[in-house]
């Protein structure tokens, strides 16, 4: 992390946005793996997390770059079933599932990796610029 005195590089700038994608499509993988998780109580049910991004401004080079702030968990109402038969059933014969949207979070985990795949294209262009421009030298 570039402190007060080293202005950010852009490497420094793609390595941030590509942390941050990777935590974003980590929590869309953890939604995924508890879709249709059960509980026998709906306290007890998956609640999906979502990554929690801000902006960071560099002063000394002007650049802006993403952090994450954190991880939440999203306040949505698990989902009752009726299934008398399911051993986490509770008295009136209930479980609870997370209330995870399976396309969402695939279309979540499909930006993440774009953004991703774009900021190590970036830094491909980067480097061969670089490259050429110390080959013209």
């Amino acid at each position: 992390m570039p402190g007060a005195h080293e202005p950010m590089t852009m490497f420094t700038l793609a390595q941030r946005g590509m942390s941050a994608q990777l935590v974003r499509m980590n929590a869309a993988a953890s939604n995924l793996a508890n879709a249709g998780s059960v509980s026998g109580s709906e306290d007890g049910a998956y609640k999906p997390i979502r990554t929690v991004f801000a902006e960071d401004l560099d002063q000394a080079s002007g650049l802006a770059s993403v952090s994450v702030q954190g991880v939440m968990r999203e306040q949505g109402a698990a989902v009752r079933r009726h299934e008398p038969d399911h051993p986490l059933a509770d008295a009136n014969g209930d479980v609870w599932t997370a209330p995870v949207d399976e396309n969402a979070e695939m279309v979540e985990m499909l930006e993440a990796s774009r953004q991703y795949q774009n900021l190590v294209e970036a830094l491909s262009t980067a480097k061969q610029l670089m490259l050429d421009t110390m080959r013209l030298k």
